[in-house]
């Protein structure tokens, strides 16, 4: 008897092995090898981009140009980042673009999602007006003059707040936001008026820590925004210099080489040779060498963002 008590748990096993093996069909080994090829393929489209910047600015100016440069550097040098890092402004610069972005990032996730929690709630008789109206400037812009204008009377011209007061509520995170938050089981909501809680208090203790996936899909999405942003200091702020951004510098660093490099002739030749801080690059080299300085913070940033971006973006965008 105690035999076949103990044989019956070890047959399981043994008729799920059977099964899973029935499972590989001809069909499903055709799609699992077509489906890997593609998948495949599709990484690497996606990351020679990137090692082909990367070895480019790597690579020798003056070799360069010439092109044909794949994977890995053919000359190999570091005279391009020398010449970005030899900037004095950069590192006041890089400074101000991580103040920039830190403050830009805590003032949209707190009224954004400040606002989203008010229309996620349904006894808020105005919700449906108010998000039509933030809807409606998804796609309606009143332009780049007006803006200027509008920034230009208020008196934020030269200013720090001319970085996050325009952008501390973002329409498109409010619908994100507003989304997942709705998709919030009311017994919570309930169970915590019930204990004393007010609206205030139910947002910042309750529904916050509830929206960590999608709150950090959001922070991602402006942090990447506004460091990349190099026009509103353009716009606002290149009156003063230690409002200068990294994005900014490092544009105009470009800008100068691409018309040095314009200027020195028509030929490949007087073309290539680009004078920079003492350094001899070109402009496509110095474009690499800036596009990677630009994008390692990033970077850097992403993989602590990475376990609640995947699982935020899905929730945000399916739950309603």
């Amino acid at each position: 008897m105690s035999s076949t008590l103990v044989a019956k748990p070890l047959a399981q096993p043994t008729l799920r092995r059977r099964s899973r093996r029935r499972r590989w069909t001809a069909e499903g080994v055709i799609f699992t090898t077509l489906n890997t090829t593609f998948l495949l393929l599709l990484a690497a489209a996606m990351i020679y981009p990137l090692l082909n910047t990367l070895a480019t600015s790597l690579n020798d100016g003056m070799d360069a140009v010439r092109g044909g440069i794949g994977i890995w550097p053919r000359v190999f040098s570091l005279k391009n980042y020398e010449v970005v890092l030899s900037m004095h402004t950069i590192y006041q610069a890089f400074f101000m673009s991580v103040l920039k972005t830190i403050v830009v990032v805590v003032t949209n996730l707190l009224f954004t999602s400040m606002l989203a929690y008010a229309l996620s709630r349904n006894e808020f008789i105005f919700r449906r007006p108010i998000t039509l109206i933030f809807v409606l400037t998804m796609y309606f812009d009143a332009g780049l003059i007006p803006n200027y204008l509008l920034i230009r009377d208020l008196g934020m011209l030269n200013s720090f707040q001319a970085y996050w007061v325009p952008v501390m509520i973002s329409a498109f995170n409010l619908i994100i936001l507003r989304t997942y938050m709705k998709s919030i089981p009311e017994e919570i909501i309930e169970s915590a008026r019930i204990d004393g809680a007010g609206e205030f208090r139910t947002w910042w203790l309750i529904v916050m820590p509830l929206c960590k996936p999608t709150l950090a899909v959001v922070g991602l999405f402006v942090a990447v925004g506004s460091w990349n942003s190099w026009l509103d200091t353009l716009l606002y702020n290149s009156g003063e210099q230690w409002l200068s951004t990294l994005q900014y510098e490092l544009q105009k660093l470009l800008a100068s080489s691409m018309n040095a490099g314009a200027n020195s002739g028509g030929n490949a030749a007087s073309a290539a040779s680009v004078a920079q801080g003492g350094q001899v690059t070109t402009p496509i080299s110095l474009r690499s060498a800036i596009t990677v300085v630009a994008a390692v913070p990033i970077l850097f940033v992403y993989p602590f963002l990475q376990k609640h971006f995947v699982s935020g973006l899905m929730i945000g965008s399916v739950k309603g």
